[in-house]
């Protein structure tokens, strides 16, 4: 009888000792699976943030048409031509005339630039979805109440303070709201006339 109980103990112990193994594998699995979803939820919200700050919302105009007046690559052709005329003296074996050509450069570049940067401040034109700016006047898109395609009328004030059209432009004649009479000009009239067109329908859905 001593010998069958002592084995009936230690067989409910063995058993109580592996019950109690198996609840405590549960409880590991359930903070595995716990920790997993935790791990899952964070690395979503990050991809989120992440997604939202590389995707700004879009700041500034939408350019429709633009024209610079000049370009930059123009600057260069004075130091070009003084560096060709001291290399030419070069080829041709005379002594070369170098304090000559700096100066050439410089005095050229400084013409260039003088001219280049007039044109680009006054000559200037950029249509976008809330302003036209001819020089150094700024138009709101908003104010134009519509563009007329007859000829330009005489004595019509001109855009950007000048008293005529600028030379190798074409003008396009503007009526505000405000029931005045502008002339916008460009050196493509057409597709000017387009951009225009297409920023007043914009300026007016928004």
């Amino acid at each position: 009888m001593s010998g069958s109980d002592s084995t009936g103990k230690r067989d409910e112990k063995a058993g109580g000792d592996q019950a109690r193994g198996h609840a405590a594998d549960d409880d590991v699995a359930t903070e595995d699976t716990a920790g997993t979803e935790d791990t899952a939820a964070t690395g979503s919200g990050v991809g989120a943030a992440d997604t939202g700050a590389g995707d700004p919302d879009g700041a500034g105009d939408v350019v429709h048409y633009a024209e610079p007046g000049a370009t930059l690559w123009r600057l260069g052709l004075g130091p070009a031509l003084a560096a060709l005329g001291f290399v030419t003296e070069l080829i041709l074996g005379q002594p070369p005339h170098w304090l000559m050509w700096i100066i050439t450069g410089v005095g050229l570049l400084w013409l260039n630039g003088a001219w280049v940067f007039a044109r680009r401040k006054f000559l200037r034109v950029r249509v976008t979805d809330t302003e036209l700016v001819q020089g150094t006047e700024t138009l709101p898109i908003a104010d134009i109440g519509s563009i007329l395609t007859r000829e330009p009328r005489p004595g019509t004030r001109v855009l950007g303070g000048g008293q005529t059209v600028p030379r190798r432009f074409e003008g396009v004649e503007l009526k505000l709201r405000n029931r005045k009479h502008v002339l916008a000009w460009s050196q493509d009239s057409e597709t000017f006339t387009a951009a225009l067109r297409t920023a007043m329908r914009n300026s007016r859905r928004d």
